[in-house]
């Protein structure tokens, strides 16, 4: 098994343990998760870079690579539905944009034409990881101690700065999964109007 791969193997164990730790009732559960969910996103990152540059890419990656992405990023907003942290309607856009766009790619598959990513997909997939990372941050900052405080915890408008920027980060991580879902399947509609 090449190092790609590996490392696409290792975020869904990642995702495992980002979970159960996040859950957890440990000392600094919060900050744990946190590290292990950045992580998995540096995999990500890096499964993909490998394996175009030391041409390594195999339909086990095609396959198990966004299907990885996809597993990380909506267990961790389900999870946030679980501690009310996100709220579940702005959750039931991010996982159904992914269940569509996953049912859209496997009907091109099945008339052996393959659908290329594009950057809005790709800027929707940064906003959502940087939406889940403010989130981890805005709850476990606390567990940093002063140094937490100073950094994220000055108030703007009788709250810490981080609250508003996690909100921020939801509200564009939202609307690019939607704006990016419907391009997405607007753009490719010929693909499934042929068999309505």
């Amino acid at each position: 098994m090449n190092l790609p791969n590996k490392l696409t193997l290792g975020r869904f164990v990642l995702t495992i343990l980002f979970l159960v730790i996040f859950f957890s009732r440990t000392p600094f559960n919060e900050t744990v998760a946190l590290v292990l969910f950045v992580a998995a996103s540096i995999t990500d990152y890096y499964d993909g870079m490998i394996a175009r540059r030391d041409k390594l890419i195999t339909n086990f990656g095609i396959l198990m690579d966004p299907l990885a992405d996809k597993i990380l990023v909506c267990s961790a907003f389900i999870a946030f539905v679980g501690r009310d942290l996100v709220p579940a309607w702005m959750v039931v856009i991010i996982v159904a944009r992914e269940l569509a766009i996953t049912g859209l790619r496997l009907v091109a598959a099945s008339k052996n034409v393959v659908l290329a990513a594009e950057g809005y997909g790709k800027h929707k997939t940064v906003s959502q990881i940087i939406a889940i990372v403010s989130v981890l941050v805005l709850v476990s900052y606390p567990e940093w101690g002063r140094c937490g405080e100073l950094i994220f915890g000055f108030k703007i408008f009788n709250a810490p700065w981080i609250y508003w920027f996690t909100e921020l980060s939801k509200w564009t991580a939202v609307v690019l999964t939607a704006i990016s879902g419907a391009l997405y399947l607007w753009r490719n509609r010929q693909i499934y109007l042929q068999d309505l």
